[in-house]
């Protein structure tokens, strides 16, 4: 019985001081984005930068497994573009006319080619650590947008004093618990931009988060445009609802 006892109390010691590293986590500093309120819409060239960032770092590790090449011509890439990003990967496909399995290069219909071919593949290529897809992760988190921007600029090079971090860990002021085993992805000039833009940590974030924003919300901007029709309908009909009202009433009186 009192071994029961120490072990639950010990479950509970553990549990708490885990709820307090993750409750202690600030969150992110709010954002101003393009895409944000009744109005908003994506920058299409933040986006086409947001891919390059992806590709150029994120692609090494996460896959966007909802997401597929010919969908890049709704943020401006073209038909030509869209066939070569497409044609840098090569799929395995099959079998063919003989049973064989065979590789073939990538098309504009096929989903975003994963860095790896299994979990147990990722994990061991990453100490142990599943990276996760990352097609819907501005929906996976509470003002998602902002953690992620918090995410990638919330690395520190020294943690404070009093923190020690396990071998392989880095620490990261918005990240819960603080310890994050991803090492930190971005920083100034890891991706080279061809519009003139000043390829700083800060805009890589800002790139990256409008690119992962879309690939989790695609039809934002319809759905936006379809509620703003459905509001100016609705307040027409009240209009018109509200004169024949009077119309009535006026005659019956």
């Amino acid at each position: 019985m009192r071994k029961l006892l120490l072990s639950a109390a010990a479950a509970m010691m553990l549990f708490s001081g885990s709820a307090f590293a993750a409750g202690d986590t600030p969150k992110a500093p709010a954002q101003k984005w393009s895409f944000s309120g009744i109005f908003g819409t994506y920058d299409r060239a933040q986006l086409r930068r947001g891919f390059l960032v992806y590709k150029d770092v994120c692609a090494a590790c996460h896959s966007l497994n909802l997401v597929a090449y010919r969908n890049l011509m709704d943020i401006g890439f073209s038909e030509a573009e869209v066939k070569s990003i497409a044609a840098d990967q090569d799929f395995k496909d099959g079998p063919n006319d003989e049973g064989e399995m065979f590789e073939r290069k990538g098309k504009p219909s096929d989903r975003f080619k994963a860095p790896f071919e299994n979990e147990n593949a990722a994990r061991a290529g990453n100490g142990g650590a599943h990276p996760p897809d990352l097609s819907l992760m501005a929906k996976a988190r509470l003002r998602g947008p902002d953690y992620i921007f918090g995410l990638m600029t919330g690395y520190k090079k020294n943690p404070p004093k009093g923190v020690t971090l396990p071998d392989g860990m880095s620490y990261n002021t918005y990240f819960p618990g603080h310890q994050i085993a991803m090492a930190p992805p971005l920083s100034d000039e890891a991706v080279e931009y061809k519009d003139g833009t000043k390829p700083t940590l800060d805009q890589h974030a800002r790139d990256i988060t409008t690119f992962l924003a879309w690939t989790a919300s695609p039809e934002m901007e319809e759905r936006k445009r379809m509620g703003i029709k459905v509001l100016l309908f609705l307040l027409v009909l009240t209009g018109m609802l509200f004169a024949l009202k009077k119309r009535i009433w006026s005659d019956l009186h």
